[in-house]
């Protein structure tokens, strides 16, 4: 069901909106008296050819690095709770946990052995650090030829190291990954299949329920997509992200934001307009979000009002053809990374660019902003 709904389509270009007068071109660093804090908090990312590097978001300073141990490092999933990255390296063959605080490895695991190579194509790790799941797709290498073996959902013990589970497909049909994600407490897994969302338990991995969004959910709507979201700052339980549909009575592809209760099968949803590729990250306290339209020539920022429930504004910026946004842990800085050696700030109320942190290498995984841990109240005299 949808609990609200707005009806509000914008037109193409969004008319209204006009380029900011205060947009300046890629390095040209702003006054320092325009210039936000990004926030407190500590910026990771993977770096060629073997690393992370610690940055000091406050400062832009490298303060450190984590060694990876297993190559590059790429695809790199964090914990919910923020403690450990999961990280699977370049070739796609080993898993390598690294504790945050402590920054070191402290597991590392593959299953390739001898002639087969299995490589990781999605890895999720079980919120209490227990298992993780993962879409893999083993090689074998014979004398005359290479054995493509069909892709799988498993389940790996990380106190055993060994697959324990193969969830089957859903329907039979083999995909080459999955979008995954768990309930709170760890107790759920959330399939995202096509349109559709499968419940499993976590402990059988047995499905108990299934949620069809590939259902309108509302007369005269079409199936939903889902499109990108950002779990780190969404709240736990809840998939935020862009979603498009097919309007049936004009014909046409139409897009929006969605606000998914997993657990209350509910969707909040209100449109934005006509089908766009866009790119979607919420800032801290859920309040906006920022999109980042991609195509060759033609780069702009988004801004989200998700408590007004409407497109607040986009601006044209000198961007470059491959990027990737996040947003600073106080949600007043736009982080823009990929491909490069490069993060480039931008004041997120104005869309003027800030300055540029310089790495000494290519980044190779995701950048992952950590906000600061809040202070514990001083204890009193009585203990109170």
């Amino acid at each position: 069901m949808i609990t609200r709904f707005s009806s509000r389509l914008l037109p193409v270009g969004i008319a209204g909106v006009a380029i900011l007068a205060l947009w300046m071109p890629l390095g040209a660093q702003a006054p320092k008296s325009t210039m936000p804090s990004p926030g407190k908090g500590t910026l990771y990312v993977g770096v060629f050819p073997n690393h992370f590097k610690v940055i000091d978001e406050a400062t832009g300073l490298v303060t450190g690095k984590i060694p990876f141990q297993s190559g590059m490092p790429r695809r790199t999933a964090m914990s919910r709770d923020k403690t450990r990255f999961y990280t699977v390296e370049a070739g796609m063959e080993k898993v390598e946990i690294i504790d945050i605080a402590a920054r070191k490895t402290i597991d590392t695991f593959t299953m390739s052995t001898g002639n087969r190579k299995v490589r990781i194509k999605t890895l999720e790790p079980d919120p209490m650090h227990r298992f993780v799941m993962m879409v893999i797709r083993p090689v074998r290498k014979e004398i005359d030829r290479f054995v493509i073996e069909p892709s799988s959902l498993v389940q790996y013990d990380l106190s055993k190291h060994e697959i324990v589970k193969t969830v089957p497909w859903p329907k039979d049909e083999e995909r080459e990954n999955a979008n995954i994600q768990f309930s709170p407490d760890g107790k759920f897994m959330y399939l995202f299949s096509e349109q559709d969302v499968l419940i499993f338990d976590a402990t059988t991995f047995a499905q108990v329920d299934k949620w069809e969004l590939s259902k309108p959910v509302e007369p005269g709507f079409g199936a939903f997509e889902f499109g990108q979201s950002d779990a780190y700052n969404d709240e736990p339980g809840f998939y935020t992200g862009i979603f498009q549909m097919q309007d049936p009575v004009q014909n046409r592809r139409i897009m929006g934001i969605g606000r998914v209760n997993l657990s209350a099968k509910k969707v909040d949803f209100f449109t934005l307009g006509p089908a766009s590729q866009v790119g979607f990250t919420m800032a801290p306290g859920r309040k906006k979000a920022y999109g980042l339209f991609n195509e060759i020539g033609r780069y702009e920022f988004w801004t989200f009002d998700l408590e007004n429930r409407r497109l607040a504004k986009r601006t044209e910026f000198a961007g470059r053809p491959r990027m990737s946004l996040k947003t600073s842990s106080n949600g007043e800085v736009l982080y823009i990374y990929n491909a490069g050696n490069t993060i480039d700030l931008y004041n997120a109320a104005t869309y003027q660019y800030m300055k540029t942190i310089t790495l000494d290498g290519d980044v190779t995984s995701d950048l992952f902003v950590v906000a600061p841990t809040p202070a514990r109240p001083a204890s009193t005299a009585n203990g109170r």
